[in-house]
């Protein structure tokens, strides 16, 4: 079990808020209160020991998960009003766990255990609202994150994906990206991947019709488009993928990982069906998430004369497909298999109906708004 997973339960059992952070053992062996002045000389000539406890700096009550050289891992229950048998229950339990976890690591390789390591630490910058927006010096991973890197992030719809073998989709990642990836555990049925920028040359360099040059993003959603397939078919089924622009890790891997998180939940929310999710084509609908639900459906209301006209599954593909062609009639008309004619039809029913003109700009765009804000207020 993670360390996300037991702490979310114990959490539960608690009541309070829990905590898990990084602390000097100097620290560790001075910070007691004078509850603990009793045992700090034993504490300072012997090692720590999991499941150990204490009284912090304010009060909290602290138990040493692990430690690691000169710093330790403490978990922070928010809870005073614990009785000594609660504690030693909570230190067994702990030591219990960690001894679990450290039989099933004997067979984790050093790079899955760094990747674990990293993972839990975005995860948990994450939570906090004062970030570190820096990866610590003992997670640098001998340079490799100062490095120019692609950061994909992987979701996977099936619950069983979580028991799927960490090194099985790593073997996966690097036949199909390259060998230098890396893959980043982060909570359940969620990765981060980031892949050398080698591979926005590498598609590039393909042929094009017309050698007409790619740009970055349209290489990216390319990679991210095969990538997903891949996974689809060889790995554990459907799953979303999010893909940001090469950042360098060490400095900018918190605020991406927020970025394609949020990316992949806009996409599910306005795009239902759509597995590739790309953060520069949601500007739109990142500025819609933040208008209120009951507010989205009495805009909708206002704007339409008719709102039951966009149920019609044929209204609906025809303006997702005039919008995606940048509102281009004959392009539309040829992507739909319709003549010229039939789609000027629907696109001045439409105008009878709602009294707006997609033809129009200001029109399209509350049109496009309305769309939007319909499909995801239709589901609610």
């Amino acid at each position: 079990m993670s360390d996300a997973k037991w702490m979310e339960q114990l959490q539960g059992i608690l009541d309070c808020s829990l905590r898990q952070f990084q602390l000097p053992v100097s620290d560790w062996r001075s910070n007691g209160t004078k509850t603990n002045r009793a045992t700090k000389s034993s504490r300072s000539t012997s090692a720590i020991k999991v499941g150990e406890h204490m009284v912090g700096q304010e009060g909290q009550l602290w138990f040493a998960l692990y430690a690691d050289g000169d710093a330790i891992t403490v978990l922070e229950i928010g809870k005073h009003q614990l009785s000594e048998t609660e504690k030693r229950l909570l230190g067994w339990m702990i030591s219990l766990l960690k001894s679990t976890q450290s039989a099933a690591a004997s067979n984790v390789t050093e790079s899955e255990r760094y990747a674990r390591e990293l993972g839990a630490w975005i995860t948990e910058q994450l939570e906090l609202p004062d970030t570190q927006l820096s990866v610590p010096e003992h997670l640098m991973a001998r340079g490799r994150l100062f490095s120019s890197m692609i950061p994909f992030l992987l979701v996977c719809e099936q619950a069983d994906a979580a028991g799927s073998s960490y090194m099985e989709l790593e073997k996966l990642l690097r036949s199909f990206l390259a060998d230098d990836v890396m893959l980043v555990p982060l909570k359940q049925q969620e990765w981060l991947v980031l892949g050398p920028v080698s591979l926005i040359r590498d598609a590039q360099s393909e042929e094009r019709e017309g050698d007409q040059e790619e740009s970055v993003e349209e290489s990216l959603a390319s990679i991210t488009l095969g990538l997903q397939e891949m996974l689809t078919s060889e790995w554990i089924g459907e799953c979303h993928l999010a893909v940001s622009q090469p950042i360098s890790p060490a400095s900018s891997i918190i605020a991406t990982t927020a970025l394609l998180r949020e990316t992949i939940h806009l996409g599910r929310t306005f795009h239902v069906g759509t597995n590739i999710h790309l953060p520069w084509l949601l500007h739109l609908e990142r500025l819609l998430s933040t208008i209120p639900e009951n507010q989205r459906a009495k805009f909708v209301e206002q704007a339409l004369k008719r709102t039951d006209f966009f149920l019609e599954p044929e209204i609906l593909s025809t303006l997702e497909t005039f919008f995606s062609l940048d509102c281009n009639v004959s392009e539309t008309a040829k992507k739909l298999y319709i003549h010229r004619n039939t789609l000027l039809y629907r696109l001045d029913k439409l105008k009878q109906e709602t009294e707006l003109d997609v033809r129009q700009f200001s029109d399209a765009v509350l049109i496009k708004i309305v769309l939007l804000l319909y499909k995801v207020t239709k589901r609610k």
